[in-house]
């Protein structure tokens, strides 16, 4: 039997939105791996649902093969929300802390399975025992794919999945698939426009909830992006904000940060790389107040010493910040809105803002985010605008450190170029900028000192 699926001239419509997919003609049959593509906004995770049945057909026709939906189809995405594992059980701090054990599952228990040549060549067989709470965003992601690929699905979908990858990690993951697509593994992906791998044979484009393309990727041309990046002019340095001495930070026998010594002040631009697992969410962690070893540390923020009396409050209201795995634990029912706006408080939950806070937030979204419709429930939206309502919490409040860990992933070129024309034009000349990214082409034109992590040794160049 031939297994396939058929849109013919579908509306896609989502419960409490309406229609957000107009017009779709489409098929997906084997033999053709698709990668669908398109700015923020512009319907992929819509039909990715649909194809799991989620999403009401309002006219034309879906046509699917005769089987149940939720067995045939594997969607590996940036969440992990199930019976298994929700990050709606866990608080954010609790990543850095220890956790009891009748409320820990391991990544074994995640997999349900031994390690094998699938878990191994993912980089998963060492982990088998670590907390899932404790993975890293690319460690988690890797895990949900291998749990998909043992279920064997007749279509794997898969939603940026080199999204948190380093170089090396992305070109392996790619290999991998490859290597599926090759043996028939019907495989359906959605990527950036200029993320498309060569063993996909066609690109499906979408803007606006509209087809703007179909064909053979081999035809298919990346949308072209004016940069509008503005460097502007040195500042004279300022204080010390940021002090860090010989940090080290363990787990059991294992350095994950092995002896740091990094100074920044008021005012300068950094960029943090690393590959996966070279310890960058450690680091920022000790600089927001989250991870308890930096009062063992010589760990000193905006000019006092960990341990010496301050709050993590203290700390938390200089600082905003974006990183995949703070994403993760936003699950309360907020709006867009209310997302951004726990960012003038901290937190995760919404308060009562002011006018001055609101008319902040909808200059930013207007600005920023212009594709996020303000009152639409955070779970409804794609996680390329989820991860826009994000950026703009981290804005509102003009801090002097600003913290963006991977900030513009799930997002396309021009949106990613809009935001960073607006950090390198709007942010102030006492704010402090760290940007961490696997990608070197993301940075904002502002940035001119690095830090370079690799295996917890850092080496510093500005």
């Amino acid at each position: 039997m031939t297994v396939r699926w058929q849109f013919d001239n579908a509306t896609i419509a989502r419960v409490g939105v309406g229609p957000v997919v107009h017009d779709l003609t489409w098929t997906i049959e084997p033999g053709r791996t698709w990668a669908v593509v398109g700015p923020v906004a512009a319907g992929k995770t819509s039909v990715v649902e649909a194809l799991q049945g989620k999403h009401q057909i309002a006219a034309g026709a879906l046509h699917r093969p005769d089987i149940d939906p939720a067995r045939a189809v594997a969607v590996v995405g940036f969440r992990e929300d199930s019976w298994r594992f929700s990050y709606s059980r866990h608080y954010y701090q609790q990543r850095f802390n220890f956790i009891e054990p009748n409320d820990d599952r391991t990544l074994a228990d995640f997999l349900g399975t031994a390690p094998d040549d699938l878990t191994d060549r993912l980089g998963l067989n060492g982990l088998f025992d670590r907390s899932l709470i404790q993975l890293s965003n690319g460690q988690m992601r890797r895990a949900r794919l291998a749990r998909a690929l043992h279920r064997r699905p007749t279509l794997l979908v898969l939603d940026d999945p080199f999204c948190g990858l380093d170089a090396a990690g992305r070109a392996d993951v790619s290999a991998l698939l490859g290597g599926l697509v090759a043996a028939g593994q019907d495989v359906l992906l959605v990527c950036p426009a200029d993320a498309v791998p060569p063993w996909v044979s066609d690109v499906l484009e979408l803007t606006a909830g509209r087809v703007t393309w179909r064909g053979p990727r081999r035809d298919y041309r990346t949308p072209a992006v004016a940069s509008k990046d503005v460097k502007p002019p040195s500042q004279p340095p300022g204080d010390v904000i940021l002090d860090l001495k010989d940090v080290t930070v363990r787990y059991g026998d294992v350095a994950v940060l092995d002896r740091v010594t990094w100074a920044v002040r008021a005012g300068e631009r950094w960029a943090v790389l690393g590959p996966n697992g070279s310890g960058k969410t450690t680091l920022l962690s000790l600089l927001c107040g989250d991870h308890p070893q930096a009062y063992s540390n010589a760990v000193t923020l905006f000019g006092q010493r960990r341990g010496t009396g301050e709050s993590i409050w203290d700390i938390k209201r200089r600082v905003g910040l974006l990183s995949p795995e703070l994403h993760l634990y936003f699950t309360e029912p907020l709006t867009a809105e209310q997302a951004a706006g726990t960012g003038f408080h901290d937190g995760l939950v919404a308060k009562r803002l002011t006018g001055g806070q609101r008319e902040r937030l909808r200059m930013l979204f207007a600005e920023v985010a212009p594709a996020v419709p303000l009152d639409r429930p955070f779970a409804r939206l794609s996680s390329g605008e989820q991860r826009l309502a994000l950026l703009v919490r981290a804005l509102v409040k003009e801090v002097p450190l600003l913290i963006l860990d991977e900030p513009f992933q799930a997002l396309d070129p021009a949106t990613m170029a809009r935001a960073r024309s607006w950090l390198d034009r709007h942010l102030g000349p006492s704010q402090t900028l760290l940007f961490v990214t696997h990608h070197a082409a993301e940075l904002p034109a502002s940035v001119t000192h690095r830090l370079t992590l690799s295996a917890g040794r850092a080496e510093v160049l500005g």
